[in-house]
C-alpha cells in the first residue's frame, strides 16, 4: 500500500503540470505512467479535463487522488474476477452487444418522440379518460378546499379575518387579498384548487385523531401559538377512498396520456418501418 501512494503522489504531479501548461498539448502526446495494477496502466493523459478550470489546487489533488484510488480499486477487483471466471463466464459480447443495441434504440425514440410528439392535451381528452377510468381515481388521503392565513399575534385589525375569511363577497375578498400581501406571515387564498389534508395540517397546529370528523365539524379553524395566530376557512373536502375529482387528477392524466401516445408513436414507428423493409426485401428468412 504504501508504494502505491508514492506512485499516487508522483502522478498527481503529471497530472497537474498537464492541467496547467498550454505548452504540452501543441505537441505530440507523450505516455507518463501515473499508476500501474498488475498489468494495466493509467497514464497522465487519461485524465485531461478531469479537472475543471478554475479549480483550487487543493481540490484538485483532492479529486484526481480520489479518481486513482477508486481506478486502482476497479483494476484490482477486475483482476481478481478474470483469474476466478471461466471463459465462457468471461464472454460479454453478446451481452454487449445487447446493450450496445438498446442504447442505439433508446436515442432513436427519444429523437423521434423529442420532433413528433404532440404534447397538447386538451380538456376534452382529460375528461374523456376521467369519466372511462373513474374506478382508477380513488383518493387515498383526504383533500380540502381552503382559505389560509397566518399572521403575527401583533398584526392589526386581526379581529377582521374571520369575517372577510367566510365572506363570499367579492369586496371582501379583496380586502383579504390586500391584508395577506400586508401583513401575512404565510396563506393561501385560491379556494377552486384541491390540497391534500395532509399538507395543510403540516402548516396548521390542528391536533386531530380522526381527520374525517374533523372535516365535518369544521368550517372555520382559529389557532394561536406563542408568536403567531392561524385563520382556516373550509371550503369543501372529499374524504379518502371516495372518487377523485378531475381537478385534482388533470396534471396527472395528462401525464398518461402523453404517455400513452408516446408508446404508440414508437410501435407505429416499429411496425413503419418493418413493413418497408419487407417491402424491399431487406428480411430473409431461412
Amino acid at each position: 500500500m504504501a508504494i502505491i501512494k508514492i506512485v499516487l503522489a508522483s502522478g498527481l504531479g503529471i497530472v497537474l503540470l498537464f492541467s496547467s501548461c498550454n505548452y504540452f498539448e501543441k505537441k505530440a502526446p507523450v505516455l507518463h505512467p501515473v499508476v500501474k495494477v498488475f498489468d494495466s496502466y493509467l497514464y497522465a493523459s487519461d485524465l485531461q479535463g478531469l479537472i475543471p478550470k478554475g479549480t483550487s489546487a487543493a481540490d484538485s489533488i483532492s479529486t484526481v487522488k480520489k479518481y486513482l484510488e477508486n481506478w486502482t480499486q476497479e483494476q484490482v477487483l477486475i483482476h481478481q474476477a478474470k483469474n476466478n471466471l471461466d471463459a465462457k463466464q468471461l464472454d460479454l459480447s453478446r451481452q454487449i452487444e445487447d446493450y450496445k443495441n438498446s442504447l442505439i434504440i433508446y436515442a432513436y425514440e427519444k429523437e423521434l418522440v423529442r420532433q413528433k410528439l404532440d404534447t397538447v392535451v386538451n380538456d376534452n381528452e382529460v375528461q374523456s379518460y376521467y369519466d372511462q377510468n373513474k374506478k382508477d381515481f380513488q383518493l387515498k388521503n383526504d383533500i380540502v378546499k381552503i382559505v389560509y392565513v397566518k399572521v403575527s399575534k401583533k398584526a392589526p385589525n386581526i379581529d377582521k379575518l374571520k369575517g372577510w375569511i367566510m365572506s363570499a363577497d367579492l369586496k371582501d375578498k379583496e380586502k383579504l387579498s390586500k391584508y395577506c400581501y400586508q401583513y401575512g406571515e404565510n396563506f393561501f387564498l385560491d379556494d377552486e384548487v384541491w390540497l391534500m389534508f395532509d399538507d395543510v395540517l403540516k402548516e396548521i397546529p390542528i391536533q386531530t385523531y380522526n381527520q374525517d370528523l374533523f372535516l365535518q365539524n369544521n368550517k372555520f379553524v382559529q389557532l394561536e401559538d406563542s408568536a403567531s395566530a392561524y385563520y382556516l376557512g373550509i371550503r369543501g373536502y372529499m374524504v379518502k377512498n371516495s372518487i377523485s375529482p378531475i381537478s385534482f387528477e388533470k396534471e396527472s392524466i395528462k401525464k398518461i396520456l402523453l404517455n400513452k401516445r408516446k408508446m404508440d408513436l414508437i410501435d407505429q414507428m416499429k411496425q413503419n418501418l418493418y413493413q418497408q423493409a419487407e417491402v424491399h426485401n431487406n428480411i430473409t428468412f431461412y
